[in-house]
């Protein structure tokens, strides 16, 4: 009777922290100030994160994964993200979530105006 087989582990994006915060926060259209306020720190802090002067604790881990909705696994880099998703203007971004917190009488309205506009694009 032989060991059994090593399994290799899969495959761990090894880019710190600061790096895949900065890059899940960008892609999820959210600025510094916006994430910073809905976790309840300052600005100053997120920035300390991102750029890697400070490391955040278990805790913050998870509220800064809960604002983003990410997991902590993608926040550490053993979870890999869809990057097809990545949003190029954060202002755009931004607005399309203030849409979504529209009552659907309100999104339809916008929907037809889009919809006209690209039309006649």
């Amino acid at each position: 009777m032989g060991y059994p087989r090593k399994l290799k582990p899969p495959p761990i994006d090894t880019t710190p922290i600061s790096k895949q915060l900065a890059n899940i926060r960008k892609m999820k259209g959210f600025t510094q100030y916006t994430l910073a306020d809905s976790i309840g720190v300052s600005r100053k802090q997120i920035s300390d994160y991102e750029r890697g002067l400070a490391l955040p604790n278990s805790d913050m881990i998870v509220r800064l994964a809960a604002a983003l909705k990410v997991s902590a696994d993608s926040l550490l880099g053993l979870k890999h993200i869809e990057t097809a998703t990545t949003v190029s203007n954060v202002r755009f971004s931004r607005r399309i979530k203030e849409v979504e917190q529209l009552p659907e009488s309100k999104k339809r309205i916008i929907v037809k105006i889009l919809d006209e506009f690209l039309n006649q694009a």
